[in-house]
């Protein structure tokens, strides 16, 4: 028995141990089974989502994808789509989350590697895009992709050089990548160089003729030199190629854009429009009911203009504002939103109108919008008649240019006018001169459109005149350079926010007897209070409307170089000028 029990507890020990291991290794398959049954599940909900994806319908591919992804919590793939459409929504930082945990679960595949550069490029971390870009390159060097990119983060970075360099041998290695010659262009184009571009953007035409990009470029290039006609035929060309309906509606701004620039108003107003579409990188929801204003009879109705764009705009589209309250007559009403800092300078300037501000907020709805704007004080009595964007006003009242009055339309506060002229009276002589030398938007790419103040010497330096900082932001550094460089003090007037004080930035231009400035937001404000205003550009702008003026103010001056950003041909120019102007 002992052995027959020994057998047994053998047999039985040994049998106990055959059984668990083949138990384990069924287990085993039926997870393998399990894990292949949630993975075909989760593809096919994937497939769904890449569907309706290339239908246009963002927001309902991520739906799908994220339940791609709670069907199988490894599927990278679901991951990756998942984080796409979280970009194209908005969600920047849930993206680049997303995207991490996906390239954890399949660290093989380099797409990830460059979609979390592209994420964090969006989120103007460039350095850590740099860092994705190079790895992308390392896992993946025969693809154009990543040197690309690279290169145009470089540039962003403010390192034109090394952008240049790596495309150039990117472009060594892989001469008919139509991509690079287009990057390297750009990368020209945004270093002040919009000419030498010109013939590496026909070289990526030349190799993808089918590609809309290389066109539109090469329109914002002409754009830049003040080729309009040519700029007009590449952005058409670009229209004839795009299959992308973001870039579609990037494309017909842009063509919008350079119909304006060439003075063909009513036909360029009407193209502004598609930046109400969207698809428009800068489309902000209005979150208000009242059906949009399209030319409808205005009389005796209730009108909502919403201000848009930023600062600068907001001033100058406020030319129509007084034909917009002729419009509606003694028995309508029009409410005027915009930024906080105007609605005081508004409101005395539009006293028979209703002015408040808006409310931008960062959120998502349910569509994918990325800003929503509300109003409400606009709608507290109920929706308005109509709402209607307040540069939308223009396909209506300024179709031509004998329809700009040429006059003041913003009204200072007196009593701060008149503080203005007893402290610039209090520094001697004039005649006062404001300056304004650059925005406070000075990324790369916006850099090129503004001169620094060191460049200013010549203007500087002119006789009988005092200089007034009218520059909005932290300049106390440039101030004090520019004294110590060019030894002409340039005054500021003490406890003055000129970013925030906007009623004391308005007065102080009122009681200025020129303004020169860069096109910023002060320059708007001086010419909208009518002060003679000299705009200082890189090149011709759109806002001149096909002349040697800003028409939307009573009196101005256009000043660019011959060659596009040349200020130091441009400065000796406008000192001379200035030498009259203060004989007169």
């Amino acid at each position: 028995m002992a052995q027959a029990a020994v057998a047994q507890g053998l047999d039985s020990l040994a049998g106990a141990g055959a059984h668990q291991a083949a138990l384990a290794k069924l287990e085993a398959l039926e997870e393998e089974l399990d894990a292949a049954l949630d993975r075909r599940k989760s593809n096919g909900v994937l497939r769904r989502a890449i569907k309706v994806w290339r239908r246009g319908e963002i927001a309902r591919a991520g739906q799908l994808a994220l339940q791609a992804t709670e069907v199988d919590p490894t599927n990278a793939q679901a991951f990756h789509v998942l984080a796409l459409a979280l970009e194209k929504m908005g969600h920047q930082h849930k993206a680049l989350v997303t995207f991490e945990k996906a390239f954890q679960l399949d660290p093989n595949d380099p797409d990830l590697l460059l979609n979390l550069g592209l994420t964090a490029w969006n989120m103007q971390m460039r350095e850590q895009a740099q860092t994705m870009f190079r790895q992308f390159i390392a896992a993946n060097p025969a693809s154009p992709l990543g040197y690309n990119n690279l290169g145009m983060v470089q540039c962003e970075l403010g390192d034109p050089a090394t952008a240049i360099e790596t495309l150039r041998n990117a472009i060594y290695r892989m001469p008919t990548e139509s991509m690079l010659w287009n990057s390297l262009a750009t990368v020209l184009a945004e270093s002040s160089r919009a000419d030498e571009s010109l013939q590496f953007y026909h070289e990526a035409v030349r190799l993808d003729p089918q590609s809309s990009r290389p066109y539109h470029n090469l329109g914002y290039a002409y754009s830049h030199l003040g080729m309009l006609e040519d700029a007009l035929a590449a952005y058409d060309g670009a229209l004839e190629r795009v299959t992308d309906p973001g870039e579609r509606v990037e494309g017909l701004h842009s063509r919008s854009i350079c119909l304006v620039g060439m003075g063909r108003l009513e036909e360029g107003w009407r193209e502004y429009e598609i930046r109400r579409d969207p698809y428009f990188r800068a489309y902000v929801n209005q979150m208000v009911k009242a059906p949009y204003w399209k030319g409808e009879n205005l009389d005796g109705k209730r009108v909502l203009v919403i201000g848009e764009q930023g600062l600068g705009d907001e001033f100058m589209f406020a030319n129509a504002i007084p034909d917009l309250i002729r419009a509606v007559g003694a028995n309508g009403r029009v409410q005027i939103a915009v930024d906080p800092r105007l609605v005081s300078l508004f409101q005395r300037s539009f006293p028979s109108a209703e002015v408040g501000s808006y409310d931008d907020r960062k959120l998502i709805n349910r569509d994918g919008d990325k800003e929503l704007r509300f109003i409400p004080w606009a709608i507290a009595r109920g929706e308005p008649d109509y709402q209607v964007l307040m540069g939308s006003l223009l396909q209506y009242f300024r179709n031509r240019l004998t329809d700009f009055p040429k006059q003041a339309f913003l009204v200072p506060d007196a009593a701060r006018v008149a503080s203005c002229k007893r402290q610039l009276e209090a520094l001697g002589g004039g005649p006062f001169v404001g300056i304004c030398w650059r925005s406070m938007m000075m990324t790369g790419k916006r850099g090129k459109y503004y001169s620094a103040l060191d460049e200013w010497g010549p203007i500087l330096k002119t006789p009988g005149v005092t200089f007034i900082n009218v520059q909005y932001g932290d300049c106390a550094g440039e101030l004090a350079r520019a004294e110590e460089i060019h030894g002409v003090k340039i005054h500021s007037l003490e406890g003055l926010d000129l970013k925030q004080d906007i009623e004391g930035a308005a007065a102080l231009s009122a009681g200025l007897d020129l303004v020169i400035s860069a096109p910023t937001a002060a320059a708007a404000a001086a010419g909208s209070v009518g002060t003679e205003t000299w705009f200082l550009t890189a090149g011709r702008t759109w806002p001149q409307l096909g002349t040697e003026e800003f028409p939307w103010y009573r009196a101005t001056k256009v000043l660019s170089p011959q060659k596009f950003g040349d200020w130091t041909s441009l400065m000796p120019n406008v000192a001379q000028r200035l030498v009259d102007f203060a004989k007169t």
